[in-house]
């Protein structure tokens, strides 16, 4: 298997399984992705997803070269297949507003580093190292990073990142702003769990409509973006977890969210 996806309740976990070659993605690996982020998606059950790599020495090493670029230069049918929901299932084509974590456990290099880019929070281990590296082996990013990255951090690190192809530490990726939070190795997925639990006590629908808000107001004008919000806004109102919200606060206990 080249990945790992269980279910504990209303949280998806998903781990890329490929320690002996740095959690590379194959063309397999990728295809498992893919069926495991549409089952996220149209799952109802489900609210929140992490993912990560297996081991202690990588997130992800991105596509594996010595198989999967020979495969996609050589057999447009593979290419086709590979391009439902971009490298790893998540980087194009993917809507789901759903929120997502990148725990980030060590290497995140080329497309691993652009799954991550497609997360919506990241939390990264102290020995984590991030390189968009594509250029040194005459390709570019071709899973968003030379879109999503200038969206994500000013754009003359984003710059740096891709033309040099060099990689930075956890610390520098967390001074630019391209990661929420750094913490020791051992303690990476005790801080993941705690995030996970922060998110599951906020309202799912809540979640879902800022993180629709904020992603698709991106691409829209101010005046736009305003009435995107108040469209998702007014259809929340509808909802009983908005009537649920205040409810709770009035009596003083939490608040108990159907996703509904």
């Amino acid at each position: 298997m080249g990945i790992l996806y269980e279910k504990r309740g209303r949280v998806a976990y998903i781990t890329i399984n490929r320690p002996e070659a740095r959690n590379a993605i194959d063309f397999e690996t990728a295809q498992e992705l893919s069926k495991a982020w549409t089952d996220f998606r149209d799952d109802d059950n489900l609210w929140i997803a992490v993912i990560t790599g297996s081991g202690d020495k990588s997130f992800s090493a991105g596509a594996d070269l010595k198989s999967f670029i020979p495969m996609l230069t050589s057999q447009s049918q593979n290419r086709e297949q590979v391009s439902n929901g971009g490298f790893g299932g998540i980087t194009q084509g993917f809507e789901c507003w759903k929120p997502i974590i990148a725990a980030i456990n060590g290497h995140c290099f080329a497309g691993g580093f652009e799954i991550m880019l497609a997360c919506d929070l990241r939390i990264a281990s102290e020995n984590a190292i991030f390189g968009q590296t594509e250029v040194r082996w005459g390709i570019i990013p071709g899973a968003g990073g030379t879109q999503r990255l200038p969206r994500s951090i000013p754009l003359a690190k984003a710059m740096e990142i891709i033309l040099m192809g060099e990689a930075i530490t956890a610390e520098e990726a967390y001074r630019i702003g391209l990661i929420n939070k750094v913490v020791p190795q051992f303690q990476l997925m005790n801080e993941v769990e705690r995030w996970v639990e922060i998110l599951l006590e906020r309202g799912p629908l809540a979640i879902r409509a800022a993180k629709q808000a904020m992603l698709q107001g991106l691409s829209l004008p101010l005046d736009d973006g305003m009435k995107l919000e108040q469209k998702l806004f007014t259809s929340l109102l509808q909802t009983d977890d908005a009537r649920e919200g205040p409810q709770a606060f009035a009596q003083k206990r939490k608040p108990n969210y159907k996703g509904k």
